[in-house]
């Protein structure tokens, strides 16, 4: 069971740690790995960690080898209390590289003599919907092409999908990545999303994304899952407890953040609620198909017409942002009244459900679908109650309006649900701090008591890096001068751009230039993402263009030699970040300038990734003109 020989009459950390510390001294430079001191350096740090059952910051250099160590930490561990480590990454495209075969948990089992029980627990949108598929498949507005390869995946999916049959064993299907050749607008119309109602889907018990979660939950090991797939298992913990489901995640033992400076905008993405006029009339006339008593089938009635008032209003007061789907709304007087009708309204069907449960006329299981629907309802309107805590905005889309609820902060939550917890918590990232405090994490994720520690990076950066500052000048052409550096290391780059815009906007003009033909560039969105990395790393000459790669992308060797930053990866203008400033005495110095360090530092950090790499990094835009901002940039370059 161990990889040790267990001594029960000790403490079981202190063992772990002796042989981590055999493990990284003996074994692995046997097997060909050096020893790099920092890493050796954060395993006995991490040995605090795990002895008290404590939070710990571990900001740690690229080449390092830190995953190696919270991976050791966490299997043994997990194999001590019996119940699996989590370890959750920022996205799926990085529990890819974790788990591709040449990945770090592959290294470790073979060089080790380990069998490791590593699964994947990835987050719904990454499974085909069956019942979408099934619209895409009959849907008149679908491209002739895209409705070919819809019945082309639906004729691929396992027997016992499309037929009667029993599944014998474990069958993982339908997964975003068996679909590589998709766009993400194509996958976007059978994945799965937020508005599907599982709980009462005729197929639930056929659908990859049901069976995978029962595979990953008895892993004995680890469980790799995303930022935001851990974060909606705490906020959905309770709620799925009383409908009588399994948490999305089994108890365990230990949790690991890797990117962890990217938690809190997965904690509020998880805490978000959308509410939509025709999900919540489909969901509440439900309790209208059995015998009620009219004075709940007038309470539904007019509840349905009060959210479709509700839903009018929140057109009236919203307001288009340019080149998006968001709507920013006014809060107004009216508004808030039609908020506070609707939910004066659900709360007289709540106290009719009360009388209605007692007769045993509705179905127990529909009814209870509907009370956590209304529940749901409720929290998220009741926010407007106190505006200043609020953020919201709307959405709009060709099925009509999608009203976006969120609390500004979610420290207080987090620390309730999650920091509170006696379990040793890891943040792993190259970028934890900010001028060498770990405050700024620790503040917006309300962790009041903390172990940390940073060790920098064993590269010689000065020997091993070219850095170039180009601001943006009148006249200039930025796309030639990106195929003018394109040319200089024969492709082999990374192009990062800070918004979704600005990439289409790239890819849009450069079809304008003859002289990009010369190079295969890959753009994020037109397949599958860790495919696309795949392709990249294994086409030593392209090129891949990306908005999400800022972290986590490791790719050693000649083929990333180059990256390029199209401009300076300021948070975006949106309603969360528009709080953030809001709330700021210096939204420049206290949030802007921050976030765009931490981010920047990790781009610039996806170009060396071994002790032989070099290359050269090219930075852009506007805002270099700034003096502050050209002086903390430079503060980052070797």
């Amino acid at each position: 069971m161990y990889p040790f020989a267990f001594d029960p009459s000790l403490p079981f950390v202190q063992q772990a740690s002796d042989w981590i510390a055999d493990v990284f001294y003996e074994k692995l430079p046997e097997a060909g790995f050096e020893i790099r001191d920092e890493q050796i350096y954060m395993a006995f740090q991490l040995e605090r960690a795990y002895r008290d059952k404590q939070t710990i910051f571990a900001e740690a250099g690229v080449g390092t080898g830190k995953t190696f160590v919270y991976l050791l930490y966490a299997i043994t561990y997990a194999r001590y209390t019996r119940k699996p480590a989590i370890i959750a990454c920022a996205d799926e495209s990085l529990i890819e590289q974790l788990v591709k075969p040449e990945g770090d948990i592959a290294k470790l089992a073979r060089h080790l003599d380990l069998t490791i029980d590593a699964r994947l627990g990835k987050s719904p949108d990454q499974y085909v919907c069956l019942n979408k598929l099934d619209e895409a498949r009959s849907a008149g507005d679908v491209d002739h092409e895209w409705a070919e390869r819809y019945q082309e995946i639906y004729r691929g999916l396992p027997d016992f999908v499309r037929t009667p049959d029993t599944l014998q064993s474990f069958q993982p299907y339908g997964d975003r990545r068996e679909y590589a050749d998709l766009t993400d607008e194509q996958w976007a119309r059978i994945g799965w999303d937020v508005f599907q109602d599982c709980l009462v889907c005729s197929q639930r018990h056929r659908c990859g994304q049901t069976l995978s979660r029962e595979h990953y939950r008895r892993s004995a090991d680890i469980i790799i899952c995303s930022h935001d797939f851990y974060m909606e298992h705490v906020w959905t913990f309770e709620a799925r407890k009383r409908e009588g489901q399994l948490p999305l995640l089994p108890a365990h033992s230990s949790v690991v953040f890797d990117e962890g400076h990217l938690l809190e905008p997965a904690a509020q993405n998880a805490l978000t609620y959308k509410l939509k006029h025709a999900v919540f009339e489909t969901i509440i006339t439900r309790l209208l198909e059995g015998e009620v008593r009219e004075t709940l089938a007038v309470a539904i009635e007019r509840a349905i017409e009060q959210s479709d008032s509700l839903f009018a209003a929140l057109g009236r007061y919203s307001r288009k942002v340019p080149a998006s789907d968001r709507r920013d709304i006014e809060l107004s007087g009216e508004l808030t009244r039609e908020v506070n009708r609707f939910r004066d309204l659900l709360s007289a069907i709540e106290e009719e459900l009360v009388f209605e449960s007692g007769l045993f006329t509705l179905d127990a299981y529909q009814l209870t679908i509907v009370e956590e629907h209304i529940e749901m309802l409720q929290l998220a309107l009741g926010l407007f109650v106190r505006p200043e805590r609020l953020i919201t905005w709307v959405q709009e889309d060709q099925d009509g309006l999608t009203l976006v609820v969120m609390p500004k902060q979610v420290q207080e939550i987090l620390k309730e649900r999650v920091f509170s917890q006696r379990m040793p918590i890891v943040f792993s990232s190259a970028t934890l701090s900010v001028g060498g405090s770990f405050d700024y994490i620790a503040q917006s994720l309300g962790i009041d008591d903390f172990l940390s520690f940073s060790v920098p990076s064993p590269y010689n950066y000065k020997k091993q890096m070219r850095a170039e500052l180009w601001p943006d000048q009148p006249g200039t052409d930025k796309i030639k001068l990106v195929l003018d550096s394109l040319n200089r290391s024969a492709g082999r780059a990374l192009i990062l751009f800070p918004s979704r815009d600005e990439l289409h906007d790239f890819k849009m003009r450069l079809g304008e230039y003859k002289e990009a033909e010369a190079f295969r560039i890959m753009f994020e969105g037109t397949a599958e993402i860790s495919s696309l990395i795949s392709a990249f790393q294994h086409d030593e000459h392209s090129v891949l263009c990306a908005v999400t790669l800022w972290e986590g992308l490791d790719i050693p060797g000649p083929s990333l030699s180059n990256v390029i930053i199209w401009g300076l990866p300021f948070p975006p203008k949106d309603p969360v970040f528009e709080a953030k400033r809001m709330d700021s005495r210096d939204p420049m110095a206290e949030v802007d300038m921050p976030y765009m360090i931490l981010r920047l530092r990790q781009g610039i950090g996806r170009l060396i990734r071994t002790r032989e790499d070099e290359g050269i990094v090219m930075i852009m835009g506007n805002a270099l003109h700034d003096e502050e901002v050209r002086r903390q940039v430079l503060a980052l370059l070797p």
